[in-house]
């Protein structure tokens, strides 16, 4: 980490975490922050869905709602960028305080609620986009919508032509009832309407489900099979969790979901169900408490063929970037892989 983000990071670190959070996307936006050397390797490249990443390390939905640090992200050295998420209308999201720290947890809980300028607004500056940059939008629903799945769709029509991949937000535990539609037969709806949606753009683009860690077994394996007989291209495990199990910190008991250190195990098995259940018909992206090359490569070895990071950046940086994919081609390396594809679910066994 460079002196000037170790300085950048302590002022944040004192100031409200969502104050800085503002702060740290309107450095990013006037070019201010600090950007760290990117890492390259041939070994890291990853073809998803289609797309054809020069890494297999993106930024998760949440960090850039609003699409206003596009520039930024895109020098950052992400494989891909994941902005959002965007509802058709603008909404302010739920009351302040929403955003917790856990330091001794290394953890995060929110209950932001989709805050975001709405459809409309995204999708303008989604419009004047980096073209050298994989991007794409988590959509959602409005909280007071009476057609969430006209909802999803929505967004996608406006914003689709923008985009190189959206991801359908069914898993977000801070709009109420929302996680109702991992259900097959709400999943299987919204799935058809959103479909129908991609189907009328001009370039139609990778579609992916992002699903919660709180599953049963029968529930994951009911979500996956009408996800695949939709023809979605991917899966992403997993969101945020509403489990406390094991919480050191004061503000442990916060309403939200809770990301970071602490969700690593129970979304990493997850995936690895995930992986054994779609048995390589769809890719997987692995999400969830990614902090270290160690714990990128156990997500992949899980089954993940990219991974999303967020919560880890608020304690590391972006300087975390390079970083992890340095350690991550070490491992690969060690390990005898000539690529992540190779690694991809060689060691689903130890998460089943």
């Amino acid at each position: 980490m460079s002196l000037p983000e170790r300085l950048g990071l302590a002022l944040l670190s004192r100031l409200d975490p969502e104050r800085a959070h503002d702060l740290a996307l309107a450095a990013l936006r006037a070019r201010l922050a600090p950007m760290p050397a990117r890492f390259a390797s041939p070994r890291l490249r990853v073809r998803l869905a289609g797309l054809e990443l020069p890494n297999p390390l993106g930024l998760a939905a949440g960090f850039d709602k609003n699409a206003v640090a596009l520039a930024g992200l895109a020098r950052a050295g992400f494989g891909f960028v994941e902005v959002g998420a965007a509802t058709p209308r603008p909404q302010p999201g739920n009351p302040r305080p929403r955003l917790f720290r856990l330091p001794e947890d290394r953890a995060v809980i929110n209950r932001f609620g989709f805050n975001n300028d709405g459809a409309t607004a995204i999708a303008a500056r989604l419009a004047a986009r980096p073209r050298d940059c994989v991007l794409g939008l988590n959509i959602g629903a409005n909280k007071d919508s009476v057609d969430r799945a006209g909802d999803f769709a929505e967004v996608l029509r406006v914003c689709g032509p923008h985009l190189d991949f959206a991801t359908i937000n069914v898993s977000s535990p801070n709009t109420e009832r929302l996680r109702e539609m991992q259900g097959p037969a709400a999943l299987a709806a919204l799935l058809a309407r959103v479909m129908e949606a991609r189907a009328a753009l001009a370039r139609p683009i990778p579609l992916f489900v992002k699903i919660a860690p709180d599953l049963t077994a029968e529930e994951l394996a009911a979500l996956a099979e009408v996800a695949m007989a939709a023809g979605v291209d991917g899966l992403v495990a997993t969101n945020t969790t509403l489990a406390r199990e094991g919480l050191a910190s004061a503000r442990g008991g916060e309403v939200g979901g809770l990301s970071g250190r602490p969700l690593f195990e129970r979304a990493t098995r997850v995936l690895a169900q995930l992986s054994r259940l779609t048995a390589g018909r769809v890719p997987l992206i692995g999400v969830g408490g990614i902090d270290s090359a160690e714990t990128a490569y156990a997500k992949i070895r899980a089954g993940a063929t990219a991974l999303q990071l967020y919560t880890a950046l608020s304690r590391r940086g972006l300087g975390l970037v390079p970083e992890i994919l340095r350690g991550l081609d070490r491992l690969l390396a060690r390990d005898g892989f000539a690529d992540v594809a190779a690694s991809v679910g060689s060691g689903r066994g130890d998460w089943l």
